[in-house]
């Protein structure tokens, strides 16, 4: 074993993750999105979980909050993607050419993401999931997450987005989208 490695092996799990960080070694951040559409009458009629890819402005912006604020207290918010989006990390709130924000649900802002209690480098919103309620004939193709909760906004920062992973879905008006967010960190 390296020095790095016996120095980073009598450190608790947190103080690895920054050290592994400061030092240079490999510190992931993952985002999963599980949707789940229910129709009017409360059945499931489908669900897909999917990874997100973190966009390069995420990044920073993850850093910027972790090393550089001491009482954090912006906000995020959850959006949806129309069919076949194509994420790329270069992507941005004003600048995704491979995708188009779905806006067919009656909520007039994005859905807050309110993350639970963060343990074993993990949190999610499970306890108070985005809930979408829609009100047309659409296709929904992936979800992303931002800072601002601006209906087809261009500005914030986008953190995060996901293709999902088994294709397009349908939606049609009255049903409903759940969405789980998971962010987990590891240092591997």
């Amino acid at each position: 074993m390296n020095l790095l490695g016996k120095i980073g092996a009598r450190m608790g799990a947190t103080a690895q993750a920054i050290f592994r960080s400061a030092a240079g070694l490999p510190l992931s951040f993952r985002n999963y999105y599980h949707v789940e559409c229910f129709g009017p009458d409360g059945k499931l009629k489908w669900q897909d979980r999917c990874e997100n890819l973190v966009m390069d402005v995420g990044l920073d912006e993850y850093l910027q909050r972790i090393w550089k604020s001491s009482a954090f207290t912006a906000s995020d918010f959850i959006g949806l993607t129309d069919d076949t989006p194509t994420i790329v990390a270069g992507d941005t709130m004003a600048s995704h050419a491979g995708w188009v924000e779905a806006q067919g649900y009656t909520e007039g802002t994005r859905e807050a993401f309110t993350p639970g209690t963060v343990a074993g480098q993990s949190v999610d919103n499970s306890a108070s999931k985005a809930s979408f309620s829609i009100n047309a004939t659409d296709t929904i193709g992936g979800a992303f997450a931002t800072d601002n909760n601006t209906k087809g906004g261009t500005t914030g920062i986008l953190l995060g987005a996901a293709a999902f992973s088994g294709g397009d879905k349908a939606v049609a008006n009255l049903d409903t989208l759940n969405v789980t967010v998971t962010s987990t960190a590891a240092s591997p």
